[in-house]
């Protein structure tokens, strides 16, 4: 069994989709056998060359032996019968040595040769016109009479005639026997790449694919996620990258789950608690008669809660989802907001919580002051609730809202003296329903402070500067168009 087939049977590999006759393994044993016989062609086009120069340069030599056995005998003993036997053993028509500006016939068959219509020059032949002298043979050889010349003796000259059928039928039975070892070859080469090929890449990739599309079906079934093999190749790492994908991809599938039934739950919860506000609306009106100097105070306190109560329930509802509408700015004095967060929480008169606003009476901040309003309300709400699961009671519990202007940026510190924030949950600190600092807690508070933080155009961010936690948030300005405050000026 391949290494790549451990979770997939060859069955299902060979039936996937149907595509498998002209699939990935098809193409691989195809290709194979073109480039061998590619590899072979480039092989046999200087080994015919060299065949045909091979067979020239055997009957030159054995000319050059005959006409020296020829040259030894004595005047007369060279009869017609002897030369026609000797010319037909080398397949030759005619000899001649050329020697000291003297060209000698060394013999000659009975009949005369047909005229040369091929002159080849053995000593001056260069690699491109071998080949073509080759190929000229098979293509258009036949009865042609062929002049082969060659060294005799260091500086003389052996010249032959011959037929060239004779060659070109030597030729033609080379050619016949590579182009049926190259069609064995590259059969061979083929079936072992191709065995080698889909053992190493194809049933991986099928293997993969079948399990992709396994998984799509249904990308929330735990048991369809691709179980990574043992290989330490590429492959193994493309599976457990895959895994990994496929466990991520079901975890946000499971938060876009339960923010949907979320979303709709606030949907039918809004929708009922409007009508419940609505009618505290109406109760807190008639407090504004009492003439209690007590109720006078917080009177207006809880009317201004009702309303931005009122308000974002209705905004809810109107959206129907948990996108936040665009910021409406405008200029805030930060400390009264500050000091209106910390009536509405309680701290400014808890207890055990000592309660400050470090912020000039003369800042102001370019904010849409609901909105404003809802990050530092979860900010002080986290860091109040923190100081009191404190269990030390002579612990230090102390929460400051600070404020200052660098340049065109209002930078807003929110800091306690509490335990601050886990290691665990500073990773995904900002995140729904992953960044919560306490038990019990959604963590959605820091999610929707730092959603309207952003849409401002701001940041907010956990620093280290404390000993407990402390929120460092920087809002910008917005930005004024050069023109706009030139016509201002003039």
């Amino acid at each position: 069994m391949d290494e790549g087939d451990s979770a997939v049977g060859p069955d299902e590999l060979d039936g996937a989709g149907g595509r498998q006759p002209v699939g990935l393994s098809f193409k691989l044993l195809v290709l194979t056998v073109l480039f061998v016989m590619l590899a072979e062609v480039m092989i046999y086009v200087p080994s015919i060359a060299n065949f045909q120069k091979t067979e020239i340069e055997d009957r030159l030599h054995s000319a050059t032996i005959a006409a020296h056995a020829m040259s030894a005998l004595e005047p007369g003993a060279t009869t017609p019968q002897l030369q026609t036997t000797l010319l037909r053993d080398l397949d030759v028509s005619a000899i001649a040595v050329r020697q000291h500006g003297m060209k000698r016939l060394v013999a000659m068959a009975d009949e005369m040769p047909g005229s040369v219509e091929r002159d080849v020059q053995m000593r001056t032949q260069t690699p491109m016109i071998a080949i073509r002298s080759a190929f000229d043979t098979l293509v258009y050889g036949g009865d042609r009479m062929i002049r082969a010349t060659g060294a005799f003796d260091g500086d003389g000259e052996i010249e032959i005639v011959f037929s060239e059928a004779g060659l070109r039928e030597a030729m033609l039975l080379y050619s016949r026997n590579i182009l049926l070892l190259s069609v064995v070859i590259s059969t061979f080469s083929a079936v072992l790449v191709y065995l080698s090929l889909r053992r190493l890449f194809v049933r991986p990739m099928q293997r993969i694919g079948l399990a992709l599309a396994r998984w799509a079906e249904d990308p929330e079934d735990p048991n369809r996620i691709l179980v990574p093999t043992n290989r330490r190749d590429e492959f193994g790492l493309a599976e457990e990258q895959l895994a990994d994908m496929q466990a991520h991809v079901q975890e946000v599938l499971k938060q876009q789950r339960r923010l949907a039934d979320l979303g709709l739950a606030v949907s039918k919860i809004n929708h009922d608690l409007r009508n419940l506000l609505a009618s505290a609306q109406l109760v807190s009106d008639r407090l504004t008669a009492i003439p209690d100097p007590t109720v006078q105070r917080f009177a207006p306190k809880l009317i201004g809660a009702l309303d931005r109560a009122i308000s974002y329930a209705e905004a809810v509802l109107a959206y129907g989802k948990a996108q936040e509408a665009p910021p409406a700015r405008r200029l805030l004095k930060l400390a009264r907001l500050a000091a209106e967060v910390g009536d509405i929480t309680g701290v400014a008169h808890h207890a055990t919580i000592e309660w400050a606003v470090d912020v000039p009476a003369d800042l102001e901040v370019d904010a849409d002051g609901d909105q404003l309003f809802r990050v530092l309300l979860n900010l002080v709400r986290n860091a109040a609730q923190a100081l009191e699961q404190a269990a030390d009671e002579s612990a230090v519990r102390r929460l400051v809202v600070a404020g200052e202007r660098v340049g065109t940026v209002v930078r807003i510190r929110v800091a306690d003296t509490g335990p601050g924030v886990p290691d665990r949950a500073r990773e995904h600190l900002f995140k729904p329903f992953q960044g919560s600092v306490r038990r019990g807690g959604t963590g959605l508070g820091l999610a929707i402070a730092a959603e309207l933080v952003r849409a401002h155009g701001g940041s907010i961010a956990l620093l280290d500067d404390g000993p407990g936690a402390v929120f460092e948030i920087e809002i910008p300005d917005r930005p004024v168009a050069l023109a706009d405050v030139r016509r201002s000026r003039a």
